[in-house]
C-alpha cells in the first residue's frame, strides 16, 4: 500500500515534470523538429537501456536498482529545477535532461513489475497487477492538469522542484521494505549470455513477437500524436499550459473509464 501510494505520487510529479519540459521548449524553440525531439528523448532510454535493465534486474538485488534509480531520478529532476530557477535551461540542456530523467525510468521499470509477487500473496497477484495500472492512470489523469496549473502560475522550476521532492517518498519507502531472502540454486547469469537468452526466447515466441510487432506499429505512429501535441495545442488552439495540461489529462481520464 505504502510503495504503491508513493509510486502514484512519483508517477504524477512525473507527467508534471513532462508537462513542464514540453512547455519550456515550445517556448525556448517553435521549431516542430525541437518540439518533437523531447519525445524522442523520452523514448530512447526505453530502447536503449530497459533490456540490460531487465538483465540486471534479475542478477542484482532489485530494492537496491530501485534505490539507485530513484537517487538517480532525483539528481537528475533537482538539477533541471536549478538551472530552469537560474535562467540556465536551452534546447540542448532541456534534451538533455529529459533523457536523464527517463533512463532512470528505464532502469528501474523491471524491477519495479518484477517485484511484486514479493509483495503479496500469489492469489492477490493479478488484483495488485491491475491496481498498479489503475495507479499509472490515475496519476496521468492528474498529473498533467496539476502540471499546467503550477506552470501558469509559478513557472517550470517548480514543476521540477515538485517531481524531484516525489521521487523522494519512492526512496524512503523502498528504504524501510525489508524483502524476504530468497534461496538461489543456480548461480546468476551473465549479464551479456542472459541478454542472448531473452532474445532467443523472443525469436522462439510467435505470440510475444506478435504482440511485439504491434505494439511497435501503433507507437509508430501514435507517437507522432504526442510529440506534436504542444505545438498543436499552442499554434492551432491557442491554449497556454493549464490547457495543454487538461489535454493531456483527458487521456488518463478517458484510460480509467476505460479500465
Amino acid at each position: 500500500r505504502m510503495l504503491w501510494i508513493a509510486t502514484v505520487v512519483s508517477n504524477i510529479g512525473s507527467w508534471m515534470s513532462d508537462i513542464g519540459v514540453n512547455w519550456t521548449m515550445l517556448t525556448l524553440s517553435a521549431d516542430p523538429l525541437a518540439v518533437a525531439l523531447v519525445q524522442a528523448a523520452s523514448s530512447l532510454p526505453m530502447f536503449l537501456f530497459v533490456l540490460p535493465a531487465g538483465v540486471l534486474a534479475d542478477i542484482i538485488e532489485r530494492r537496491k536498482i530501485l534505490l539507485f534509480s530513484q537517487v538517480w531520478s532525483f539528481c537528475a529532476a533537482a538539477g533541471l529545477a536549478l538551472l530552469s530557477f537560474t535562467g540556465n535551461v536551452t534546447p540542448e540542456v532541456l534534451l538533455a535532461a529529459t533523457f536523464l530523467l527517463s533512463t532512470g525510468a528505464a532502469l528501474s521499470s523491471p524491477a519495479f513489475q518484477a517485484i511484486v509477487p514479493d509483495l503479496v500473496d500469489k492469489q492477490e497477484l493479478s488484483p495488485a497487477i491491475a491496481l498498479n495500472s489503475l495507479g499509472i492512470n490515475i496519476s496521468r489523469a492528474i498529473g498533467p492538469a496539476l502540471g499546467g496549473l503550477i506552470l501558469s502560475f509559478a513557472g517550470p522550476w517548480m514543476v521540477f522542484l515538485l517531481n524531484a521532492l516525489s521521487v523522494v517518498g519512492v526512496a524512503v519507502v523502498l528504504h524501510r521494505w525489508k524483502p524476504q531472502a530468497t534461496v538461489q540454486r543456480l548461480p546468476p547469469e551473465h549479464f551479456f549470455t542472459a541478454i542472448r537468452g531473452g532474445l532467443r526466447y523472443v525469436h522462439a515466441a510467435p505470440v510475444l513477437q506478435n504482440v511485439l510487432a504491434r505494439t511497435v506499429a501503433f507507437f509508430l505512429f501514435g507517437s507522432a500524436g504526442w510529440a506534436m501535441l504542444p505545438l498543436v495545442a499552442r499554434r492551432e488552439l491557442g491554449l497556454g499550459p493549464g490547457g495543454y495540461g487538461i489535454m493531456l489529462a483527458c487521456i488518463g481520464i478517458g484510460a480509467i473509464c476505460g479500465a
